[in-house]
């Protein structure tokens, strides 16, 4: 139910695209949403198909907003989704999130309090509970943070950020070409590496479908991606000549991934257990780095009943294709 006493939280409000296609988890993300609508005003942008659609409707009850997406080129629904939210936000700042984020009210005030400074602030996702296949995934996350940032699966956005255009929806990773469009249009991004957002895990089904595709948002960071590809050769080459120095590479790899769990508070929150796990995900990595570039050959990568060419515009593009609206110092979490 909603507070009584209005919304808790000023001026922001909390946006959610969703399409889906079970509904297994239907009651737990109902009964947050509507913990959420005592805080802000939550907003449910709803792709699903009209039974499922009626039925989240009922679920969510008077205290969401629930609505359907409106039409934007590109076949990425997700993109439709957070621009309908925009479009429709009734405060200056928004909290988009994906169906499997789990904020709680202190989080929710500090990723707010971060806009203050910037145009799009990107928090860090921790998962909870934490399976086998959580702990496999926050491997990458403890590497990601060694070498810059993780990608999560919320943001913290000024409702104007985008402009009236908004960003490419026929591109896979959708948060990349967002935190782009912003920075191309002379935004800021925060990197909140030290705010820490609750995830619930996929299940395995859904982790194990979810690898070539997420190798194939590397395509869009060419250096990176060109790393991931040297991975399965380097490790052939080296333990084709000495095992031991193979053993020496796989803890650098750990060391790293423990360099990134200490950074900027990540000890409290993300597990130590993740870390030995590190030269396995990165194995992998390279092996779905290669199937990603064989689907980019063939077409790129099934998506909704097509497919998805490009990972994410590249900075230039957008740069080239945005004129700069604003200025604001970029802030990074120490």
């Amino acid at each position: 139910m909603t507070d009584p006493a209005g919304p808790l939280l000023p001026d922001a409000e909390y946006v959610l695209p969703l399409r889906w296609s079970d509904d297994a988890g239907l009651e737990e993300l109902a009964a947050y949403l509507q913990g959420l609508a005592g805080w802000l005003p939550v907003t449910v942008v709803d792709g699903s198909d009209p039974g499922r659609f009626a039925a989240h409707a009922r679920a969510f009850g008077g205290a969401v907003r629930h609505v359907r997406p409106d039409a934007h080129p590109g076949r990425n629904g997700k993109v439709a989704g957070v621009l309908t939210g925009l479009r429709l936000a009734r405060a200056p700042r928004v909290v988009l999130a994906d169906d499997d984020v789990r904020y709680d009210r202190a989080t929710l005030a500090v990723v707010l309090a971060r806009l203050a400074d910037a145009d799009v602030v990107r928090p860090q996702n921790v998962f909870d509970p934490m399976p086998w296949h959580a702990r496999w995934d926050t491997a990458r996350t403890l590497l990601n943070r060694a070498l810059g940032s993780d990608y999560p699966g919320t943001l913290a956005v000024r409702r104007d950020a985008l402009g009236p255009g908004g960003y490419d929806g026929d591109v896979l990773f959708e948060n990349l070409e967002l935190l782009r469009t912003v920075r191309a249009r002379g935004g800021t991004e925060h990197r909140a590496d030290d705010v820490f957002v609750t995830r619930r895990p996929p299940t395995v089904r859904h982790f194990l479908r979810q690898r070539p595709r997420q190798a194939y948002d590397s395509l869009a960071q060419p250096v990176r991606f060109a790393a991931e590809l040297a991975v399965l050769p380097v490790v052939v080459v080296v333990a084709a000549r000495d095992v031991r120095a193979l053993t020496a590479l796989a803890l650098v790899v750990v060391a790293v991934a423990e360099t990134g769990r200490r950074r900027a508070g990540g000890a409290s929150r993300l597990p130590a257990s993740a870390v030995p796990l590190a030269p396995a995900w990165l194995l992998e990595r390279g092996a779905c780095a290669w199937l990603a570039l064989a689907l980019r050959a063939c077409g790129g990568v099934p998506y909704a009943g097509g497919r998805l060419v490009r990972a994410a515009t590249p900075l230039r593009d957008l740069r080239a294709a945005h004129r700069p609206v604003r200025h604001r110092s970029l802030e990074v979490a120490a």
